[in-house]
């Protein structure tokens, strides 16, 4: 009977630890002294400072990060290394929140790396720190670091290539010149995905400069599987309108999509401008017509 009890426990745990496998849904870039990731639809940075783990040291690391003194600090016992844990939110849309999660860590060099998580909606706790632990501990494996110049993504398990002008406006944040834009993130769940794009509506919502012409579902097939998608055609006014006019584009159209893709949970937003080079049968940019047939 021991033996049973220990058996289950023993699947429940692997069980588990399969559920936030992180490094299947991490990436990584190198930029500017600091290393960015993507997961989970969190924008984090990490970042070593030159100052020792003490008060003096913290006490600069703080200020850099606008962490004031009636701010509370706490230690996360389950961080492998001395750190305080600091948490704190602002608004970013009606009824939406940007959850700021900062980790300022003694690293093995006896200074501070600081890890900053910025995510709107819910967090994740257990992914933070697994994440942070993995940091501080140079975990990461090689294989979930993007290069700063691309010609094709890993997208969801497979690779997909890209034209010679695209370029990262950000992690994860992929634009091609005339042939449309898209930003996703892999999450541990499919709820996850569903909630990072709809709070990524509700931003385009709240956008000052412009105004919805239109906003319906309609069906595509998207990496294959046949997917409901929510479509907005963003219109922009007044100084807004003459920036975008710049390059001639005056409205956007966007596509919000969250959908299981070869066992991964994606969210994904793409968009295109009305001048951009639109295939008159797919009705698509040539980067969007990578990943998605309207129907």
């Amino acid at each position: 009977m021991k033996f049973v009890h220990f058996l289950f426990l023993f699947i429940g745990w692997v069980s588990l630890a399969q559920e936030n496998d992180i490094f299947n849904r991490l990436s990584a870039l190198p930029s500017n002294g600091k290393i960015w990731y993507n997961i989970d639809g969190y924008s984090v940075t990490s970042e070593v400072f030159n100052c020792a783990f003490d008060e003096k040291g913290l006490k600069k690391v703080f200020r850099k990060h606008d962490i004031e003194a009636t701010d509370t600090r706490t230690k996360d016992n389950a961080v492998r290394a001395n750190n305080f844990f600091v948490s704190k939110q602002q608004k970013a849309a009606d009824n939406l929140f940007q959850n700021n999660s900062y980790y300022f860590v003694e690293n093995p060099n006896k200074t501070i790396t600081v890890v900053w998580f910025i995510k709107n909606g819910k967090t994740d706790k257990e992914t933070e720190v697994k994440l942070v632990n993995a940091i501080i501990e140079n975990n990461i494996p090689n294989e979930n670091f993007v290069p700063m110049k691309i010609t094709a993504i890993h997208f969801a398990g497979k690779e997909i290539a890209l034209a010679n002008d695209c370029y990262w406006t950000f992690l994860n944040t992929v634009q091609c010149p005339y042939n449309g834009e898209m930003n996703w993130s892999v999450h541990r769940t499919l709820d996850g995905a569903k909630e990072t794009v709809e709070n990524q509506l509700n931003l385009t919502k709240s956008r000052k400069g412009g105004k919805i012409l239109s906003e319906e579902i309609v069906d595509a097939e998207f990496e294959g599987v046949a997917t409901q998608v929510k479509k907005v055609v963003y219109d922009f006014t007044g100084v807004t309108a003459a920036l975008a006019g710049m390059s001639g584009g005056k409205s956007l159209t966007i596509y919000y999509v969250a959908q299981s893709v070869r066992n991964h949970n994606v969210s994904c937003v793409m968009s295109f401008w009305n001048n951009d080079d639109i295939n008159p049968q797919t009705k698509l940019p040539a980067l969007l017509e990578k990943l998605m047939v309207l129907k």
